[in-house]
């Protein structure tokens, strides 16, 4: 089995301009994640998947192979899932691994770990999800003490593992599943200045500053 790593990274973006590249505690946000790709002991191969020059740049700077991503997959409108069709077929592979460097934060280790818990259970499953039990409610829903509530699996957007066939098949998961719980700070994902802040406060800490 064929494993390889991908991370899209487009170059427009709508809630922080040049999010994908922005200074994150000290270098540019993709790097977290290509530092942690090219970490893992079970990916072949890694790549970052971009239509943007400086993007890839930065990417290959930090170790990176690059894939060449048509612009037209790279609007406010296009499907993630296009993407990630595209780059099997440029790059032909058995296992990809998803990451998005807008969740910036993993663990040591974490990428194999789900690796590791996919072969461990293939074929009974087809992907690996990170997230975390999520027990919001809607505002009028009956009253119920928060520790009743059984939640339900919310995947975090960090890391994902699919068989390319579910991807080929134009879907990223199945019913065929392994959730893997992180914590809170695993989990952050960033869509605004907010988010923002509060990944470099743990990235900062976890660095010792």
């Amino acid at each position: 089995m064929s494993i390889v790593g991908i991370t899209p990274a487009r170059g427009g973006s709508k809630g922080i301009l040049r999010k994908n590249i922005k200074v994150i505690a000290g270098k540019p946000l993709i790097s977290w994640t290509i530092e942690s790709a090219l970490a893992s002991k079970h990916l072949d191969k890694y790549f970052v998947s971009t239509e943007d020059k400086e993007i890839a740049k930065i990417s290959n700077d930090y170790g990176a192979e690059v894939i060449d991503r048509p612009p037209e997959l790279a609007t406010d409108t296009s499907l993630i899932i296009d993407t990630l069709q595209h780059a099997v077929k440029t790059v032909p592979h058995d296992i990809m691994v998803l990451l998005q460097c807008t969740s910036p934060i993993r663990n040591e280790g974490r990428i194999d770990e789900c690796i590791e818990l996919y072969k461990k259970n293939y074929p009974k499953i087809d992907n690996v999800a990170t997230g975390f039990i999520c027990k919001f409610q809607p505002y009028n829903s009956p009253p119920r003490n928060r520790q009743d509530i059984s939640g339900w699996f919310y995947d975090d957007g960090n890391l994902y593992v699919l068989d390319t066939k579910l991807i080929l098949q134009g879907k990223t998961r199945s019913k065929h599943y392994l959730p893997v719980y992180v914590s809170k700070e695993e989990s952050i994902e960033i869509d605004d200045d907010f988010d923002f802040w509060m990944a470099e406060q743990i990235l900062l800490k976890r660095m010792g500053k």
